[in-house]
């Protein structure tokens, strides 16, 4: 792939409910996009979601060596479920889920994800495996406010995501494993604050990591790192830009060679003080594959960006060139390119 193709397959950009379903067929074809992630609330039922996305891969093609789209939705549960209407069951909390028994969570998780796949989303961004303490409970507003955790157990997390996977590869649909190396343990909510998303406890041999260790046991397709900061990890760098977590933490001593994404960092004030160029440049730098941003108006600056480092710096070129090998692989594997 020339560069400017490899930058954009580290490239996933969200599709607003309100927007034209043709809004983004510029920016997919000229800046060879990997992914869309639809937002908003898509409550309309299965018809309009997989009108959009019949569309979306006709603009990628997906033909001859040109590789399809990833297709993602939030879909964890309860209030974070993007596709409802006609053709979606109404998912309960991810709380309630763990009331289930593991082989029960994986079976109902199976036949969300065929209505998924019916809809032509091959990604969900799920399940959550971030571990919120007792006596924090809903003060931690990413994730305990919503019932997003499974337990407050890592063990029965661990247990409820790896089940929670299971279901989607039944359905034939990537599962994603969130927010490495967990949110669970601060206040603020990294999407519309940078106050209060400093995690003083979590360390890199923590026990609410565990969750994340059996998720990859159990083939998560791709870890999304959080933007949160942990102070006895590596100290003021948002997880997202940190070498600390990602290469070394998660890829290093625990061993993960898969795709590693970013949460959101086009809208997210807990990055907002960061150019928006440097946001993918040190992700990608710090060992991360795919970069996340709601904003489509952000892409243009983060391709260059990507381009322009890849020109000036060898280490850097050979790091997206890593990058993209990890996405196509499992493009690959999930039927969206050819070898």
């Amino acid at each position: 792939m020339p560069p400017s193709e490899r930058a954009g397959q580290l490239l996933m950009v969200g599709l607003d409910v309100n927007a034209r379903r043709d809004s983004l067929d510029a920016l997919v074809r000229d800046r060879h996009l990997g992914g869309v992630v639809l937002l908003g609330g898509w409550y309309d039922g299965t018809d309009r979601v997989r009108a959009t996305t019949r569309h979306l891969e006709s603009v990628a093609d997906g033909s001859g060596d040109d590789p399809g789209l990833f297709l993602a939705a939030d879909q964890e549960g309860g209030k974070v479920q993007q596709l409802r209407g006609e053709g979606f069951t109404r998912i309960p909390t991810a709380l309630a889920q763990g009331d289930l028994s593991p082989s029960q969570l994986a079976t109902r998780a199976a036949g969300w994800a065929a209505e998924l796949r019916d809809a032509g989303i091959n990604v969900n961004l799920a399940p959550v495996a971030d571990v919120v303490p007792a006596e924090l409970g809903r003060a931690n507003d990413p994730i305990g406010q919503w019932d997003r955790q499974f337990s407050g157990d890592p063990t029965v997390v661990g247990r409820m995501a790896s089940a929670f996977i299971e279901g989607m590869h039944r359905g034939k649909v990537a599962a994603t494993i969130k927010h490495f190396p967990g949110i669970g343990r601060i206040t603020g909510n990294t999407d519309i604050t940078a106050d209060g998303i400093t995690d003083r406890t979590t360390t890199a041999s923590d026990p609410y990591l565990r969750p994340f260790g059996a998720g990859i046991e159990a083939g998560a397709d791709f870890v999304m790192v959080g933007s949160a900061i942990y102070s006895r990890i590596d100290p003021g760098v948002n997880a997202t830009f940190s070498k600390a977590i990602i290469s070394d933490l998660l890829r290093g001593r625990m061993g993960y060679d898969g795709v590693v994404i970013t949460d959101d960092v086009g809208a997210a004030k807990a990055v907002a003080a960061t150019p928006v160029g440097e946001r993918a440049t040190k992700f990608v730098d710090a060992g991360g594959d795919i970069v996340l941003t709601a904003r489509p108006d952000t892409v243009p600056t983060m391709h260059r960006a990507l381009t322009r480092r890849m020109d000036e710096d060898a280490d850097f070129a050979a790091k997206v060139a890593a990058a993209t090998t990890r996405v196509m692989a499992l493009k690959v594997k999930l039927g969206l390119a050819s070898c």
